[in-house]
């Protein structure tokens, strides 16, 4: 692909994230950044879709549109573990690692963010009675995700993909589906769409893919985010707690149920959690 200009994004099909964009990224994860020659990043993400012309990932620069939504479809199921690592022993298919950030719309990485993914087997079947290729996950301190899975299989009417939901702290729940490119079938499935094209390379024993998130949220640019200024209010939830669906807590003064399970944090108080708590 050809770069573009070190604090300016690109324009049309050839847009990515941008060099600034990345830049903060490693930085907020303490990272050290190689370089290539021409001066661009050299990261995974770029390896694999030089000299193709795929529509990127939305960045996040002054403005630009977050990622776009997509439909849930018939498939979501609540409760999913908490786990970055989708594959059960023996399960077949070609090996997967999904990783990138997610960003606020200011270019802030988001720490704190629940990914919620679930997807079809290599057979192209969804799990509808346990969590076999489900389960969700927390964004570092760096806004940073990876997950391990394999390349979901097809199935009558649809290209692979594999679906996500997306929510920073008390903030609107994205709900989302990721795309591999040069997919026959991204040409007639009437959902799929190439602004949410993964960068996919092949690696030995599988494949790597990233994609960056952009949520329609104004980041805090403290690194880590700071805590609330005040206590919360009293009750029974706390932080760092494990809780299991159905559980019960107080806050507030107004009672909740759990809806997934997951260890509790500051900032996913049960108010501004509908993802994982419902007011009773």
């Amino acid at each position: 692909m050809t770069p573009s200009a070190p604090d300016e994004p690109g324009t049309g099909a050839d847009r990515r994230i941008s060099r600034k964009n990345l830049l903060r990224a490693a930085v907020a994860a303490g990272a050290a950044v190689p370089l290539l020659a021409t001066g661009t990043v050299a990261l995974a993400r770029d390896a694999g879709t030089r000299g193709r012309d795929l529509a990127p990932t939305p960045f996040c620069d002054d403005g630009d549109d977050p990622t776009i939504p997509q439909m849930e479809g018939p498939y979501f199921k609540p409760n999913s573990p908490l786990r970055g690592n989708l594959v059960t022993p023996g399960a077949p298919g070609t090996p997967l690692t999904v990783s990138g950030y997610v960003f606020g719309r200011n270019c802030v990485p988001l720490s704190g963010v629940l990914l919620d993914f679930w997807q079809a087997d290599n057979a192209g079947a969804y799990d509808n009675v346990g969590y076999t290729f489900r389960g969700h996950q927390f964004t570092d301190a760096s806004g940073a995700f990876s997950l391990r899975t394999i390349v979901p299989g097809l199935y009558p009417g649809r290209t692979r993909h594999i679906h996500v939901k997306a929510q920073a702290p008390g903030e609107p729940v994205l709900t989302t589906q990721l795309y591999f490119p040069g997919e026959p079938r991204n040409n007639t499935d009437t959902i799929y769409d190439p602004a949410l094209l993964m960068n996919v390379r092949n690696v030995s024993g599988g494949k790597e893919a990233t994609f960056d998130f952009v949520l329609d949220v104004e980041g805090d640019p403290t690194d880590p985010p700071t805590d609330p200024p005040t206590d919360p209010p009293g009750g029974s939830w706390a932080p760092g707690h494990p809780y299991a669906a159905g559980d019960r807590v107080t806050y507030g003064g107004a009672g909740y149920r759990c809806l997934q399970a997951h260890t509790s944090m500051t900032g996913w108080e049960p108010p501004g959690v509908p993802a994982l708590w419902r007011r009773e």
